[in-house]
């Protein structure tokens, strides 16, 4: 995740309409654009108080049972740097003003885009699509803002769930014989804990429409994060804020694997100590033990 200045951190996620998340499951070379639009929001409400913030994006294409579920986690610092980048001023944001505004900047999105777009036979009509659209736009959508916070071990904390969360972490996996998935998923419309159960194929279908294309990058960085100016910017942030300057920490594969799944590969799962590499034998390769998953799932041995 890098190295961030302590500071106020605000974290906002930008929500789309089912209907519209359904559109972009049908035309992925949108999803690239929401994290850059997201974004400018946060920047264009800045840019009016003359400020440049820092703001990173998560985008997550999943709700908590696996469906197609279109959203952006943003956070952004609750200040920047002022145009001539001397003091670090403050700044506050508003649902009432950045919802219209996200709305406005997806719907120009999907109106502009029309040419490149698989759409429904409903729908097949620029005409059909702009009424269509302007429907949606008379509607408020989400956009939810968390209460903003000082407390930098739980922003980072906060922040760290965002940024790595996988579709379906390994501890809400009830139970797989070979056949039947049942994972435990919290319903956002009850608040209550449920089970799903679906057949092996059916889970793997959900579970694979969440692998982004090659390349694609679903954490952004933006303002004075930016590739391009960070390394210009930040050094007079964190003196504005009076803070030694940080480089980011490189983590190795058994953190990256904690941190993404909140398991630790080096402990034991029969009695818990710490492995300690003494050997490395190759053996089958990824393809060989995909053809042994129901063996894998219930630790019996490997046919030979």
């Amino acid at each position: 995740m890098g190295a961030k200045p302590q500071t106020e951190w605000q974290h906002i996620t930008f929500t789309l309409p089912r209907e519209l998340c359904l559109i972009l499951q049908d035309n992925r070379h949108l999803l690239g654009d929401l994290s850059r639009l997201a974004a400018q929001v946060i920047l264009k409400v800045a840019k009016k108080k003359g400020v440049t913030p820092g703001i990173f994006t998560a985008l997550h294409t999943f709700g908590r049972d696996l469906k197609w579920n279109v959203h952006v986690h943003l956070s952004t610092t609750r200040g920047g740097l002022c145009a001539d980048q001397t003091t670090w001023q403050s700044l506050y944001f508003a649902k009432h003003s950045l919802m219209p505004m996200w709305r406005y900047e997806i719907i120009n999105l999907l109106r502009n885009a029309y040419e490149t777009l698989t759409l429904p036979p409903t729908l097949s009509t620029y005409t059909l699509w702009n009424r269509w659209l302007d429907q949606h736009y008379q509607k408020p959508w989400i956009v939810h803002l968390a209460k903003a916070s000082k407390n930098h071990q739980k922003n980072v904390n906060y922040l760290g769930r965002y940024i790595k969360r996988p579709p379906l972490a390994l501890s809400r996996l009830a139970h797989y014989d070979g056949h039947c998935v049942i994972f435990n998923y919290l319903d956002h419309n009850t608040k209550t804990h449920r089970r799903f159960e679906c057949t092996a194929e059916d889970f793997m279908t959900r579970l694979t429409q969440h692998i982004p294309e090659k390349g694609f990058r679903l954490i952004r960085y933006y303002g004075f994060l930016a590739n391009r100016v960070r390394g210009k910017l930040l050094p007079k942030v964190y003196r504005l804020l009076d803070q030694p300057e940080k480089n980011a920490q490189p983590l190795h594969w058994p953190e990256l694997l904690k941190a993404s799944f909140g398991v630790d590969p080096l402990v034991c799962i029969l009695c818990q100590s710490r492995l300690v590499l003494v050997k490395r034998t190759v053996g089958k390769t990824i393809n060989a033990l995909r053809r042994y998953h129901y063996h894998l799932a219930l630790m019996k041995p490997i046919p030979a």
